[in-house]
């Protein structure tokens, strides 16, 4: 089975063996705080995701490498009292076919404390470097269990999902594959719980004008609509936001929201969307925007319902600069509505990380129609703090959390908060 494509956004993880006036301030006034560094022995290494909390405080989330085996781990972070953080490593991947390993989509909760996500190896090894499971974690007095709730063939079913899941109240699960489905271009799917047993049902098949190659985390509203990104496909071959909804024969229906055509518009969206209060999308592009990259230094759209018509209008373009540009990951919104977080993975100090910059932080405020973007921290590499923050911020209790691929004391990456 030979692999389609990776968005360009992605190929350092395969490496690692309208318009609204913005005006821009370079302030960097907020510091960061290391709370784990990892790669000290088998805590696990290079984590693409960005942490979760449950209702105690504590933190869940993911490493692409590291672990007794080297296929990575899932790990707990849980306050000391003291003002530090324990780490414990709940599950060691094994990277056999049964197994898995190399998660990069992070994991979700449900109600009862259970642990759900994807790896991209296990499952069938007519994949590169196999196709990939669906897996739980469940807790029994301590000990963390692993179940397989799907492993993918390669065919029709899809393969390599590198996005997360989605669940909805009935405890479905949803999420999509980078590759395979009818037209090898990638699935939405379903996993339903039924008498003990998982069914696997494919929802929408990729490909062309339909989008393709999708790598992130779908978002559902309260009426079970399906939103995401597809990095590539569309009109103009640079990638699209779709909606899924169910029609009255019970099948699968895509609305396309948005075609992103490069330039100013953007492009490569690899980032999951989310919604205001209002109803409004956003999501970001790795590509177009401002200038100074080749393909340009990356977006965030808006996306606005007026009727039947959705409105893209461009709340940042990017430029090659000390601010930060490339956005991998999508942003969070705050409760008014008003500010946005997010990470670049380039830019923010280019006197580090061979002039490139190590990535940054950033803040967006929305005042009289304006955004204006700020810089909260500019990261500075290894040994220091950090390096190339591929996912976004998780905002719990006014603190941002998130995690660098790269950088810390020990190299393979670190566990960070920002206090905007």
């Amino acid at each position: 089975m030979k692999l389609v494509k990776f968005s360009p956004a992605w190929s350092m993880v395969l490496s690692i063996v309208a318009l609204v006036l913005v005006s821009v301030s370079t302030a960097s006034a907020q510091t960061e705080k290391v709370l784990h560094a990892f790669g000290a022995g088998t805590d696990g290494a290079y984590p693409f995701d960005t942490p979760i909390f449950d209702a105690n405080g504590n933190m869940y989330g993911t490493t692409w490498e590291g672990g007794n085996t080297n296929h990575g781990t899932v790990f707990e972070m849980s306050p000391d009292g003291k003002g530090g953080w324990n780490e414990a490593v709940l599950y060691n991947f094994q990277g056999r076919p049964t197994d898995g390993g190399k998660v990069s989509g992070g994991v979700i909760l449900d109600a009862a404390g259970n642990l759900y996500g994807t790896s991209r190896y296990g499952g069938s090894e007519a994949c590169s470097g196999a196709c990939g499971t669906v897996f739980e974690l469940s807790n029994s007095g301590g000990t963390w269990t692993e179940t397989i709730l799907y492993l993918f063939t390669g065919g029709a079913d899809g393969f390599h999902p590198f996005g997360g899941l989605t669940m909805d109240a009935a405890g479905n699960l949803y999420g999509m594959t980078h590759d395979g489905g009818s037209k090898g271009r990638g699935t939405v799917f379903k996993l339903s719980l039924n008498n003990g047993t998982w069914t696997k049902t494919i929802l929408f098949n990729f490909g062309g004008s339909a989008g393709e190659f999708p790598v992130s985390t779908l978002t559902l509203d309260s009426l079970g609509n399906l939103y995401g990104t597809a990095s590539a496909g569309g009109v103009k071959n640079g990638g699209l936001v779709f909606e899924l909804t169910k029609t009255a024969k019970g099948n699968w229906k895509e609305i396309v929201l948005h075609n992103f055509i490069g330039g100013a518009d953007g492009s490569e969206p690899s980032a999951n969307v989310i919604f205001d209060t209002a109803g409004n999308l956003y999501t970001t592009t790795f590509y177009g925007g401002g200038g100074g990259c080749p393909a340009g230094c990356g977006t965030i759209v808006e996306l606005s319902l007026s009727g039947s018509t959705w409105t893209e209008t461009i709340i940042q373009k990017f430029t090659q600069d000390a601010t930060g540009y490339h956005l991998n990951s999508g942003v969070v919104i705050d409760s008014t509505g008003t500010i946005i977080y997010g990470t670049t993975r380039d830019g923010g100090d280019l006197n580090v990380c061979n002039a490139t910059g190590c990535g940054s932080v950033f803040k967006m405020t929305l005042s009289g129609g304006i955004w204006t973007r700020t810089q909260l921290y500019a990261f500075r590499g290894f040994p220091a703090d950090g390096s190339v923050p591929f996912s976004g911020v998780t905002l719990n209790n006014g603190v941002l959390y998130g995690t660098t691929v790269f950088g810390g004391k020990n190299h393979p990456g670190t566990l960070y908060e920002v206090i905007p």
